[in-house]
């Protein structure tokens, strides 16, 4: 191959690594914002364009909508919430089964990466077998109530997707890691590509 086609080459390559990052980042964001538009259908409430007949459309009115209630809700618990409120709220979702199944989980999966409570914020290695080490995120130090005295809990996140696994280690094959949890967690989930 000539130096023109080597040339060629080199600048789709280059090309590609800035074109796509950029088109699927757009592209994401527009598909949420149509998404949530499409889920509460807001624009139906401004009425309909007498010129055209249809129903106007601002984009993005459903996802502003979703962030205006976050917002409040935020404001609300802040500052009219109570101890005791709150209590009570939780004990109503106790009674209910299935519900509480489900609340808690999305409770304890949303403060583990955000809120006061981080759970994702102690990143380790773990010598796994032989010479073979993973990186993880140290979730629980002491695993006595499951009559496990020198073992800890570790979730360890997969490369490329929010998916994980949380095992159960020996204390003593588990050491920090000497960088901050966001650049751990960036490293694992980019295949190790970035982060460092």
């Amino acid at each position: 191959m000539n130096k023109v086609g080597k040339a060629i080459i080199n600048y789709l390559i280059k090309g590609l690594l800035i074109v796509v990052p950029i088109a699927v980042s757009i592209f994401i964001v527009i598909w949420a914002v149509t998404t949530v538009d499409s889920w509460l259908n807001v624009n139906n409430i401004l009425g309909v364009n007498p010129q055209t007949g249809e129903s106007r459309n601002i984009p993005g009115l459903g996802l502003l909508t979703v962030l205006t209630i976050i917002l409040l809700a935020g404001i609300f618990v802040t500052n009219l919430v109570t101890e005791p409120m709150y209590n009570w709220f939780h004990r109503m979702m106790h009674r209910l089964p299935l519900l509480n199944f489900i609340y808690s989980s999305i409770k304890d999966l949303t403060e583990a990466f955000v809120g006061d409570e981080k759970k994702f914020n102690h990143p380790v290695i773990v010598e796994v077998e032989g010479n073979l080490k993973k990186i993880g995120f140290l979730t629980q130090n002491d695993l006595k109530k499951l009559n496990l005295v020198d073992e800890v809990a570790v979730y360890f996140p997969l490369s490329y997707s929010f998916a994980g696994q949380l095992c159960i280690v020996k204390r003593d094959k588990v050491k920090d890691l000497n960088m901050t949890a966001a650049d751990a967690m960036k490293l694992v989930v980019s295949g190790g590509v970035s982060g460092l």
